[in-house]
């Protein structure tokens, strides 16, 4: 890789992992609420809400954290969520009904009601602090339970969403990331969220020849950035956001 190219990154990096990432990022929703297992929970959700525009599904994220006052464990075990999002059909966000993510978030409640919290079922379904492990668990979790329109089927897509959850649960020492699980799932095994943007730059910078958003196009593009931040590949997820910025 051209050695220009691996400095601009490693400098767009640095400069783009701070606070002020979070303004217009969705990861701002887990620095809103209190208390480790209320962040995981919203964590899980507003990954799964993430795509399309984001003043469009960003109040459709905090509109649970209104509903719930900041308690989503709460809110979710007492089933009061049935009441502020009731198992019908009409739209929630885009392609999402009220049924679906009604439905989803009752697939949580069952997760928390067998395993005690998102952290015990990363604790209880990751092989060899592996990432890759822990998302095949939870595509395997939710498919069973037909809740796929929110987790994908397999680990055949790149499970952007998931991927970037994780990144999310795992980087310590990030003014942006939570790093709750950095005991539980080695940040070297995470792999990089794919969605358009990040396909676009990796296109640009001649990391990648095609747009496939596949989990073996994102595993590519996670090991060429284990080459540039071989401790913490996933800082490459912000230098090309800060290449796109700039250029």
């Amino acid at each position: 890789m051209d050695q220009f190219i691996i400095q601009s990154l490693k400098e767009y990096a640095e400069r783009y992992e701070t606070e002020t990432f979070l303004f217009e990022d969705p990861s701002i929703f887990m620095h809103k609420v209190q208390g480790e297992r209320n962040q995981e929970l919203i964590s899980f959700i507003a990954a799964g809400l993430s795509y399309g525009r984001r003043e469009l599904f960003f109040p459709k994220i905090q509109y649970i954290i209104d509903c719930s006052d900041g308690d989503v464990e709460k809110w979710i075990l007492s089933n009061d969520f049935c009441k502020d999002i009731p198992d019908k059909n009409n739209c929630y966000y885009r392609l999402y009904t009220n049924k679906i993510i009604n439905n989803f978030i009752r697939r949580i409640k069952g997760l928390l009601e067998e395993y005690g919290s998102l952290r015990q079922f990363a604790v209880s379904n990751t092989k060899d602090n592996n990432a890759f492990t822990l998302i095949e668990a939870f595509t395997k979790y939710f498919n069973n339970n037909e809740v796929s329109h929110v987790i994908p089927k397999d680990t055949k897509s790149s499970c952007k969403r998931l991927c970037m959850f994780l990144r999310w649960m795992v980087r310590n020492s990030s003014p942006v990331d939570l790093g709750l699980w950095s005991d539980i799932v080695d940040k070297r095994t995470l792999i990089m969220p794919m969605d358009v943007h990040v396909i676009q730059e990796a296109v640009r910078l001649g990391l990648m020849t095609g747009k496939s958003a596949s989990m073996k196009s994102a595993q590519k593009l996670t090991n060429l950035m284990l080459d540039i931040f071989p401790e913490d590949p996933l800082k490459g997820d912000f230098a090309l956001f800060g290449y796109g910025v700039n250029h």
